[in-house]
């Protein structure tokens, strides 16, 4: 099935704009957001309720109209084609079976519509019901099946006429957690077998770093940071992506020197850490600073060390309390309280920090790379 797969074809996507007309006026779902996909890309569109992920997805598939900006699907303008046109195969949360219908014709739903003659519908459904490990339940119904097993039979539905896009919009959310688990390492299998461009909508954090080549960030209706996983967790560009990607720690500071795109910093207790990559914040996130201080240090959990305050380490310190100390499996969770800091500070080691109960004075520091954030107006 995989050898006759449409041609690779890239999506370039242009200041895409969605204006809702309400009862209060206008709300802006979608705000000038622009990307370029490659072909065969797994390409996840992340971030919080509400924030424009969904209806920028729905633009794509022609089922939400747009209020300005430009879709280009090898290099065809897809404004100018229908949902139906664009040959795109949609995967929806809630499953949408038709519950009468067999699992074979939900399967074969999208090829008749097309027209295709019974023969060329036989070998198709049959070919994608094996590829998804169906096979054996072609003539059971909706209702008889699992939850996975239904969202199998959606997805089936969506690859058998061969789509130039897939596009899934939080098909995994009505699954308990292995189920997730599993499904989306299964949905990513499909992906790369078939070399079809997926773009995947989600919440979860997880399971976009899990199964993405490229993730696009939102917020507020904007595409804020698009990359790689590992780049946008190790280099966010604005304190949303840094706190929402992941944990992360919050330390005020005062800039002190500055070189070549790095700085030396205080820190709140007098503590000094030089050599800090510095990164200007969104135009919004003003309200994120802690005055007088001028930026904000961000370290994440496992770039942390942890000791008994009566441990004295020559390098810079923070100090706090040990909230609640959490065995995690491969790893150690130490909750933090500390006046030196945005709120708790989390602090993740391979083992058991010596010494150290919970309720105890502890000091803590940073062991890897660590990003100051100075408010700007980008």
């Amino acid at each position: 099935m995989a050898s006759s797969s449409p041609a690779p074809a890239r999506l370039s996507v242009r200041e895409l704009t969605k204006i809702f007309n309400t009862p209060e006026g206008p709300a802006t779902a979608v705000k000038d957001v622009s990307f370029d996909i490659a072909p065969n890309t797994f390409f996840t569109m992340l971030g919080p309720s509400g924030c424009g992920k969904t209806t920028t997805l729905r633009m794509i598939a022609g089922l939400e109209t747009i209020t300005s900006g430009q879709i280009l699907f090898n290099g065809e303008d897809f404004r100018r084609k229908s949902a139906f046109e664009r040959n795109i195969g949609m995967v929806f949360q809630s499953y949408a079976l038709f519950p009468h219908m067999t699992v074979f014709e939900n399967a074969a739903y999208g090829l008749r519509l097309r027209g295709a003659d019974e023969a060329t519908i036989t070998k198709r459904v049959h070919e994608t019901l094996a590829m998804l490990r169906l096979d054996g339940l072609a003539q059971r119904y909706p209702a008889d099946l699992s939850g996975g097993q239904q969202q199998r039979v959606s997805i089936g539905r969506a690859l058998v006429y061969h789509p130039g896009m897939l596009l899934l919009d939080e098909p995994l959310a009505n699954l308990d957690a292995k189920l997730r688990v599993e499904m989306r390492d299964e949905i990513r299998r499909l992906q790369k077998a078939l070399n079809v461009m997926a773009l995947y909508v989600t919440h979860d954090q997880e399971e976009a770093m899990a199964i993405s080549d490229v993730i696009g960030v939102f917020s507020k209706g904007r595409l804020m940071q698009l990359g790689a996983p590992y780049d946008i967790y190790s280099a966010p560009i604005s304190l949303f992506v840094a706190d929402f990607i992941g944990k992360a720690n919050f330390f005020p500071v005062d800039i002190e020197s500055r070189d070549h795109g790095r700085a030396a910093v205080v820190a709140l207790g007098g503590s000094r850490f030089a050599g800090v990559k510095t990164v200007t914040a969104a135009s919004d996130e003003g309200e994120w600073f802690v005055k007088p201080q001028a930026a904000l240090m961000m370290s994440r959990p496992e770039q942390m060390w942890l000791s008994s305050a009566g441990q004295q380490l020559d390098k810079p310190a923070f100090t706090g309390r040990a909230l609640r100390i959490q065995f995690l499996g491969s790893f150690v969770r130490y909750l933090v309280e500390t006046g030196q800091a945005r709120g708790e500070v989390i602090v993740d080691l391979p083992a058991f920090a010596e010494g150290v109960s919970e309720g105890d004075e502890v000091r803590f520091g940073l062991v890897g790379p660590s990003l100051v954030f100075e408010e700007g107006s980008r």
